[in-house]
């Protein structure tokens, strides 16, 4: 029987990884071009660390570490909490820190499209910052990430914490006889964050386990429902919330960040989403997602929020922060189904081949030589005759073969073949190394 990669892990072959550290690599550009500076995190972390304010449904999917003695261990579920345990640490870092990461997270949940139980998470953070504009600066990164891997049909998805918190101060005081509700004690959060996955019947439903009253259910998720542009959307709001302080908090805020938003160019991308919760408990202000419009449906690919107690939750002073992740998983399933991008099969440029034995010392000089000038090259490790070099060639779809024999190393004049229109050219080395320069 083989061995598997465990459930909700796979492995990636030489062709995907070129992928995907094509993807980081431009997502790590825009992060710098914005001022983020990496650090580097450890992948496990104290339990207790790991669920201050990551809320039930997170708790339960950390994966927990046995250890020889009782310290409780677990592995990060992002690198959010991380990053603000190492803010806590160092309170002495100047502000605004801004931080991004690169790197794998892990969940135990059902293993489905565009995530698995370990995924890769690119992540940046603003902490310091109490402005709106430290969100909308997050939320424009984000989007400069996605546009310049070629996504289109954005959207931006926007909520507050606040304005949700409003919600349920509104149908308290709307129907107060009903049923005392004690806010904190109820997950109406997370109940109405799965509208868009089991739908209005399926909300109704989880607000009725929770104990809402059917007409405090009916007046909550007709409030989640109003629908607009940025504008229309918090106006009717405004007058609903009117008189409840901590939801007209977070309109005040959804409406500094739209007009910000328009410094950045990016307020046409904004939708209001009032039933959007996101699902850590952390967060305290505005909360958002990005969305793209695709043949598969795969939901969000980006989301993050603002988070103003976390650092000082974890022992560091008062630091207010907020920050976006991007779900590479995501991205790179989406941009495989739509074809956006076209990919060497290989990072060799060029194959060495020896027409015979004898002439192989010459082939792994010139293969050395042409290492040293930054072209990635390959020679022949499995004894082959030149015409199976040139079928492995093929295979790999490396684009040139550098053939090499006695007459050539006497003319020092060498035959470059063109894999793709299999023409060959009798070029110098010096010529050689111009042309694979030059091509693509």
């Amino acid at each position: 029987m083989k061995y598997q990669s465990p459930k909700g892990t796979r492995d990636f072959t030489p062709e995907e990884m070129i992928l995907r550290e094509f993807v980081m690599s431009r997502i790590k550009k825009v992060f710098e071009s914005y001022g983020f500076d990496s650090i580097e995190t450890s992948v496990f972390e104290d339990l207790e660390v790991l669920n201050a304010k990551s809320g039930e449904e997170v708790s339960k999917q950390i994966f927990k570490i046995e250890t020889e003695k009782d310290r409780k261990l677990g592995l990060r579920f992002d690198l959010t909490v991380p990053m603000a345990r190492f803010l806590a640490n160092n309170p002495q870092l100047p502000k605004p820190f801004k931080r991004y990461a690169i790197a794998p997270v892990w969940r135990y949940e059902e293993p489905q499209a565009g995530r698995m139980r370990q995924f890769y998470q690119a992540d940046i953070d603003i902490c310091g910052s109490s402005s709106m504009e430290a969100d909308v600066e997050c939320i424009a990164c984000a989007l400069d990430c996605l546009k310049i891997l070629g996504f289109k049909n954005l959207r931006v998805k926007l909520n507050d914490r606040k304005v949700l918190e409003g919600f349920i101060e509104f149908i308290k005081k709307k129907i107060p006889a009903e049923v005392k509700i004690e806010f904190s004690d109820l997950p109406i959060f997370r109940a109405i964050d799965k509208l868009g996955k089991i739908g209005i019947d399926g909300v109704r439903k989880e607000l009725e386990k929770i104990g809402l009253r059917p007409r405090q259910i009916e007046e909550l998720l007709k409030i989640i429902k109003v629908k607009g542009t940025f504008p229309e959307g918090l106006e009717r709001l405004k007058k609903l919330l009117q008189g409840i302080s901590v939801g007209m908090d977070g309109l005040k805020e959804l409406e500094q960040i739209f007009e910000l938003s328009k410094f950045y160019g990016i307020s046409s991308l904004l939708v209001p989403d009032f039933s959007m919760a996101r699902g850590l408990d952390y967060y305290t202000g505005p909360i958002f997602e990005i969305e793209v419009e695709s043949e598969k449906k795969i939901g969000s690919i980006a989301g993050g929020g603002r988070y103003d107690n976390l650092i000082e939750l974890l022992g560091g002073r008062f630091t207010p922060a907020t920050g976006i992740s991007l779900g590479i998983e995501r991205v790179i399933e989406i941009m495989k189904e739509e074809k956006m991008v076209d990919l060497a099969k290989t990072r060799v440029k060029v194959f060495v081949a020896n027409v015979n034995e004898k002439v192989k010392p010459d082939a792994v000089k010139i293969a050395q030589d042409l290492r040293k000038v930054g072209i990635n090259c390959q020679v022949d490790l499995m004894g082959r005759n030149l015409s199976k070099q040139l079928q492995f060639v093929d295979e790999m779809k490396i684009p040139f073969a550098l053939i090499l024999g006695e007459r050539e190393i006497k003319s020092k004049k060498f035959k470059l073949r063109d894999m793709e229109n299999k023409k060959e050219l009798e070029l110098s080395l010096e010529e050689i190394i111009k042309k694979l320069k030059e091509s693509h």
